[in-house]
């Protein structure tokens, strides 16, 4: 079995082989991440291609401490950019897309953050309020927001019922909201 370790170094390398261990190891799951954005195989697999092409240039000089978790961020803010410009295209109103607008209401929008201190006291603060939920509620949340999961497929992997999923949901971002208030960001 290849390592991660492995990989990365031979990232460093310039070793081409590398991304085909990549795409062997981390593939699949990628494209399942872009897929749940996208809702469309042929995007997901384009996402996972332009993920590649990303860690070719971005390691070196980045050095992942985890390369799943980079991975998966690199192709999840791929198929954040494609959605966006898909939904410019046709105003299209995806799953993903959904997990946002429940989010919305919270969140400042980009044109309400002005400046790369606000934004960073806002991924502070996000940091801060994840790091205080119950693991369980974080695991949700997350599932949710990040990996995009629906609430069908989270009441499944989690044994709950799809009504609590959205109850402990609702309940997180109604916490959410009132941290960044009284961090002062709403």
């Amino acid at each position: 079995m290849v390592s991660d370790e492995s990989i990365i170094s031979r990232l460093h390398e310039r070793d081409e082989s590398a991304l085909q261990d990549i795409r062997r190891l981390y593939g699949e799951l990628c494209c399942q991440m872009a897929y749940r954005i996208l809702e469309n195989r042929q995007d997901a697999e384009e996402c996972v291609n332009d993920m590649l092409l990303a860690v070719w240039n971005s390691i070196p000089p980045n050095l992942p401490m985890s390369l799943q978790a980079y991975l998966i961020t690199l192709v999840r803010h791929a198929a954040i950019n494609k959605a966006k410009y898909e939904s410019r295209q046709k105003r299209g109103n995806g799953a993903f897309t959904l997990a946002l607008d429940e989010l919305a209401e919270i969140l400042p929008s980009g044109e309400q953050v002005e400046s790369a201190v606000e934004c960073r006291e806002l991924m502070l603060a996000m940091r801060a309020f994840l790091s205080s939920l119950k693991p369980e509620t974080r695991h949700l949340f997350m599932q949710r927001y990040y990996m995009a999961e629906s609430v069908q497929t989270i009441a499944k992997k989690n044994h709950m019922s799809e009504s609590a999923v959205k109850v402990t949901l609702f309940r997180t971002r109604k916490k959410l909201k009132e941290h960044l208030r009284k961090e002062g960001l709403l």
